[in-house]
């Protein structure tokens, strides 16, 4: 069976199960739309989890990003991971214990202000929407390569998907979906990597072939990825080039981040004990570790697997991979010296670095981009980070069935992502800024309805912030979790572990580190990009880690204006030592 039949027969039936399920558990009520009315058995709460959390970045875009930084992207599996541990033991099961919907409903009800649950919605939408154009971005790209559609098509197909299960379903829907979607994803990614690690190892264990000899070959692999690594002009595969202080703050970022996205917190209110809580963090971490100690070797394997494959290769003779991705626009080659033969190397094979593609072909029927080649440098492949875990199936010349499973696994882990998240915002809309503030006397018929139209106009902002992304997935969801460091993560700490910060406090602590962050990040990556490097960055530190600066200010702002201004409520004292209590 061809590779385009086996997509299709495997992204159908696994869309037919999502669809399925959304019909089987349609809501009814708004505790089930919010929080799958509690009941959520904590093994399928910690799948769920796992599947919310490991989004198109992780399956996707991570192990691209180590297999080109090195090193250097070691700050993603540090970040991710240490923040997901800092969440589970540090606020979940607080947050569970106070037994409400949603991250704002905790802060405007701990911080006794309408405007303080006002600010915490604005903050969460900031969050939600950079996270999920990550996640739309990574569904038109499946979509364009193995669907032969548009990507901007792809992430309108995406959004008709989520659309369904998440609008019918609410989170009962989302919550069961994401459990076959784990299901899906995990299987997904494990597969090819055994397989891959067969082949260049020897060895079936991922884990273990990473720090294993090349088959045949008295070389580890990472001697021998260093060695090509230096031959083409890079830094050794296994060093840094970061600068510390970017390392640390990057990582803190994200991990400080983690533990503040209010799609993977609200997880936690679905399951109906606090000590289900707790087990169902448990199991996330088990279900996550699977996937994030795989990603290393999956990188390294794509990395050696990429250049042996088009490294002094004809084009004419370059592999059908090459030439599918190339058609799709995520792959582009300048032949600078004009002989034909790909070469690849350190430095960007084009001005502007992205290609601008134009309607000729050139000399060997290659596509023609309009930037001007970069003649510093002998690199001659621009190659999208986001296509290296899709592509390296092809690469390594694994069966279709396999490619098309990888296929199906990436849709699902950037729809269970995106569903969690476009749930958070219809919330935060529906729940929190028209019955809480608004409209208080609607009834929850209408909330319901007001919950399932905030959902859908949210898909559709979701899909344009997927045609027009900011940068790669795991670059804008990295920004995401900046903005919850900066933000959520400093409020939700001192709310619980804190009770002397007030409503004034929370308040000048969330706008700050809002504007820092974002005024940061949209200064370096679209005001200024010419000037995004470490010789214009405020202390050393890079847009994508600017969020862990923007929280150290968030704390220091809310514990100082706190004193100025009065003692909270005795009552709201009382319920903090109630959330506190064992």
């Amino acid at each position: 069976m061809s590779l385009q039949a086996l997509t299709y027969l495997f992204v159908g039936f696994s869309f037919a199960i999502y669809i399925s399920i959304a019909i089987w558990s349609r809501a009814k009520s708004t505790n089930d739309f919010y929080i799958a009315g509690k009941e959520v058995n904590p093994i399928a709460n910690g799948m769920a989890t796992a599947a919310d959390w490991m989004s198109a970045a992780s399956f996707i875009s991570m192990a691209g990003l180590i297999a080109f930084l090195g090193k250097d992207g070691s700050v993603y599996l540090m970040g991710w991971t240490g923040g997901y541990v800092l969440l589970a033991l540090l606020l979940a099961p607080y947050l569970r214990k106070f037994g409400k919907y949603t991250v704002p409903d905790f802060i405007g009800t701990r911080y006794y202000s309408k405007a303080a649950r006002l600010v915490a919605i604005i903050c969460l939408i900031f969050i939600s929407f950079t996270y999920v154009a990550g996640q739309m971005r990574g569904v038109g790209i499946v979509f364009s390569r193995f669907l032969e559609v548009d990507i901007n098509t792809g992430v309108v197909i995406g959004m008709l998907i989520v659309f369904f299960y998440a609008v019918l379903g609410g989170m009962k829907g989302i919550t069961y979906t994401q459990v076959a979607q784990y299901c899906v994803l995990i299987f997904a990614y494990l597969v090819p990597a055994i397989f891959i690690s067969l082949l260049i190892t020897n060895n079936p264990i991922p884990q273990l072939g990473f720090g294993d000899k090349i088959a045949g070959s008295s070389m580890y692999l990472l001697d021998k990825i260093d060695q090509i690594s230096i031959e083409l002009g890079f830094n050794a595969y296994t060093e840094n080039t970061k600068s510390k202080i970017d390392v640390f703050f990057i990582t803190a970022a994200l991990m400080f981040g983690t533990a503040g996205l209010p799609h993977v917190i609200v997880r936690f209110f679905t399951v109906p004990k606090v000590k289900d809580a707790r087990k169902s963090a448990g199991y996330a971490l088990v279900f996550i570790a699977l996937l994030y100690t795989t990603a290393p070797a999956v990188a390294a394997f794509a990395k050696i697997n990429f250049i042996d494959s088009v490294q002094k290769v004809e084009y004419q003779n370059a592999p059908t991979w090459f030439k599918n991705w190339e058609s799709i626009g995520l792959i582009a080659w300048k032949d600078k010296n004009n002989d034909g033969v790909i070469d690849y190397s350190s430095g960007n094979a084009l001005e502007g670095i992205k290609p601008n593609y134009i309607e000729e072909k050139g000399t060997y029927n290659e596509r023609m981009v309009e930037n001007l080649p970069d003649y510093s440098n002998t690199n001659e492949i621009y190659i999208d980070n986001d296509i290296m875990v899709l592509a390296n199936p092809e690469i390594a010349k694994l069966p279709n069935w396999v490619i098309a499973l990888v296929a199906a696994g990436a849709l699902a882990a950037a729809l269970s992502t995106a569903a969690g998240l476009l749930l958070v915002i219809s919330a935060s809309i529906s729940h929190d800024l028209l019955k809480k503030i608004i409209m208080p006397k609607i009834n929850e018929k209408q909330e319901l309805f007001f919950a399932r139209c905030s959902a859908a106009v949210a898909i559709i902002i979701a899909g344009l912030f997927g045609i027009y992304p900011p940068g790669f997935v795991a670059q804008v969801v990295a920004f995401a979790f900046g903005l919850a460091a900066s933000t959520i993560f400093p409020v939700l700490f001192l709310g619980i572990f804190f009770k002397r910060v007030n409503k004034e406090g929370a308040i000048a602590g969330m706008l700050s580190g809002l504007i820092l962050t974002l005024s940061y990040i949209i200064y370096f990556k679209f005001v200024s990009p010419d000037l995004n490097n470490s010789n214009y960055w405020l202390f050393g530190i890079s847009p994508e880690g600017i969020g862990f600066f923007g929280m150290i200010i968030n704390f220091c702002i809310a514990l100082i204006v706190s004193n100025f201004y009065s003692k909270p409520p005795e009552k709201i004292y009382q319920m903090i030592d109630e959330i506190r209590r064992p």
